[in-house]
C-alpha cells in the first residue's frame, strides 16, 4: 500500500483496536465497579469514534492486516494480563489509564490532521472534525482525571 493517508489511518485503527480491547478488560474486571463503569462509558465513545474512522478508511482504501495491527493486539493482551494480575487500583490500572490517555491525544491529533487535509482530499470530507476533536478532548480530560485519582491511591500506599 503506497497511499500515505491510508497507512496513517490504518495505524490509527490499530491504536483504536488496542484502546477498545484495553477498555473491555477494564470494564470486565470484577474487583472495582467504579472502574468498570468508567471504562464502559469511555468504551462506548471510543467504539463510536472507531466506527467513524472505519467509514473514512472505507472511502480512502482498505489494506491487509499488517504487522502493526498484530503488534497492537499482542501488546494489548500483555497489558490486559498485567491489569488482571494487579490489585484493583494498582500500578497496572494506572499504566493502562496512562496509555489510554496518550492514545486519545493521538486520536485528537488524527481529527485535527484530517480537518486540515479535507480541503484538498475529497475522501476525508463529510465529517465534523471539530466535533470529533472536542469529544476526544473531553475523553482525554475524563481519563486524565481518573488516572490522577488512581495515581494518588497507587502511590500513596507506597509512600506510607
Amino acid at each position: 500500500m503506497s497511499d500515505r493517508l491510508a497507512i496513517y489511518l490504518h495505524d490509527h485503527r490499530a491504536g483504536s483496536n488496542f484502546a477498545i480491547n484495553l477498555l473491555e478488560g477494564m470494564r470486565d474486571q470484577k474487583r472495582d465497579r467504579d472502574l468498570a463503569d468508567f471504562a464502559a462509558a469511555i468504551l462506548a465513545e471510543v467504539s463510536k469514534d472507531r466506527d467513524t474512522l472505519q467509514q473514512i478508511i472505507d472511502r480512502v482504501g482498505e489494506s491487509h492486516t499488517d504487522l502493526k495491527e498484530a503488534s497492537a493486539w499482542v501488546t494489548e493482551k500483555a497489558s490486559r494480563m498485567k491489569l488482571t494480575h494487579d490489585d484493583a487500583l494498582g500500578l497496572g490500572t494506572f499504566e493502562a489509564l496512562e496509555t489510554l490517555a496518550l492514545g486519545i491525544l493521538g486520536k485528537l491529533s488524527l481529527w485535527d490532521a484530517l480537518s486540515e487535509i479535507e480541503e484538498f482530499d475529497d475522501r476525508v470530507r463529510g465529517e465534523n472534525y471539530r466535533q470529533l476533536a472536542a469529544r476526544a478532548q473531553q475523553q482525554h480530560d475524563r481519563v486524565e482525571a481518573y488516572r490522577l485519582r488512581v495515581a494518588h491511591t497507587t502511590f500513596s500506599a507506597v509512600a506510607k
